[in-house]
């Protein structure tokens, strides 16, 4: 374990003197950045090993030596104090040294539909988007919408969007999927718990693949945006649709107020749902049983379940109940993903060990 960390800090300083050289090309030196920033949490861990390490060693001489019993005493609690202080570092080492998907440090593109439940799954998907939103915020990622088609009665029928930051995919790849909510609907004037659902579906943002996407094998469509009940918002031809003819995928964006930057978006989405599209098909020619990210949007389907009369969430892959289903909506949705992640890691430290 420590030799393989001592290579990750040799590699890490071998960088760092690269691009302090201030010889590098741009994309030379984008490239070693990204390299550095996913190396740098190993190799700060090797730095805090050898340091308790030697702490470690200097304390067990000093006992030898000493002859006070009631310092010895205090040694021998400065030295269970960094037995205990490397010991939890050496289980968080692990975690750092697991098999990285390749795809953590990428900015995700989302989409989030209302599906079973009518109006209310509309609402919900909107309460969803807001939920992410406000994690985003607190956590200083970018939000940028791509396209969002607005529910007649609040919400959104779907809606797809960017967020940009640090390790975003490696935070929120365990969001897609069903989504379900119980409440009593503002429509509802029996004062019935409704259950509707949303599909969330989180895809890493894919920059380059091994494909030529052509522009020659695009259709590109324009057409005025449009808002809530499908009223005009610009009398331009801004918004942008394009049709990837020989998959068939189709995306649009309407959310910028120039043509370009809509064609931008649209691309980076079509890109993105390309990769997709050959990555399942891929696994699916090597026999991997890939179960889809988001489901047809059942009931039955559901990942977890926001029940608002209880104030209480579940997350039905790890079995985690918590009533503060007030916090988690108003983007405190950590609550939920760090126990996730911990519990994969457990998973895949299981994997590695047996």
């Amino acid at each position: 374990m420590l030799d393989r960390l001592k290579l990750i800090k040799e590699r890490y300083d071998k960088i760092q003197e690269k691009l302090s050289s201030g010889e590098l090309e741009v994309k030379e030196y984008t490239k070693l950045m990204k390299e550095a920033s996913s190396l740098e949490d190993q190799a700060e861990a090797y730095v805090e090993h050898q340091k308790l390490t030697k702490e470690l060693k200097d304390v067990e001489e000093l006992m030898e030596l000493e002859e006070d019993n009631s310092m010895l005493d205090v040694l021998k609690e400065e030295y269970k104090t960094l037995e205990h202080k490397l010991s939890d570092l050496e289980e968080r080492i692990k975690i750092l040294l697991l098999p990285k998907d390749p795809n953590d440090e990428k900015d995700v593109i989302m989409e989030i539909k209302g599906a079973a439940g009518g109006d209310e799954a509309n609402i919900f998907a909107g309460d969803l988007f807001r939920m992410y939103s406000k994690l985003a915020e607190a956590k200083g990622w970018k939000i940028s919408l791509i396209n969002a088609s607005a529910g007649t009665q609040g919400g959104f029928t779907s809606i797809e969007f960017q967020i940009s930051g640090k390790n975003v995919y490696s935070y929120l790849k365990y969001e897609s999927g069903v989504h379900r909510v119980q409440r009593v609907p503002a429509t509802e004037s029996q004062g019935r718990v409704h259950t509707s659902t949303a599909v969330v579906l989180v895809l890493p943002e894919q920059d380059e693949i091994e494909y030529d996407v052509k522009w020659e094998d695009i259709r590109f469509d324009t057409f005025n945006s449009s808002g809530a009940g499908g009223q005009s918002v610009n009398t331009t031809y801004s918004a942008v649709r394009l049709t990837h003819i020989p998959t068939g995928i189709v995306v649009q964006s309407q959310e910028e107020r120039s043509q370009h930057e809509n064609k931008e978006r649209a691309y980076k989405l079509l890109v993105t749902r390309i990769y997709d599209k050959l990555l399942q098909e891929q696994l699916e020619k090597e026999g991997a049983n890939r179960k889809a990210l988001a489901g047809r949007g059942e009931r039955s389907e559901k990942i977890r379940t926001y029940n608002y009369p209880q104030n209480r969430v579940t997350d039905h892959r790890i079995g985690l109940t918590l009533n503060r289903l007030d916090a988690i909506m108003e983007g405190r949705i950590d609550l939920i993903i760090d126990p996730l992640i911990n519990e994969f890691q457990k998973q895949l430290l299981q994997g590695e060990e047996s």
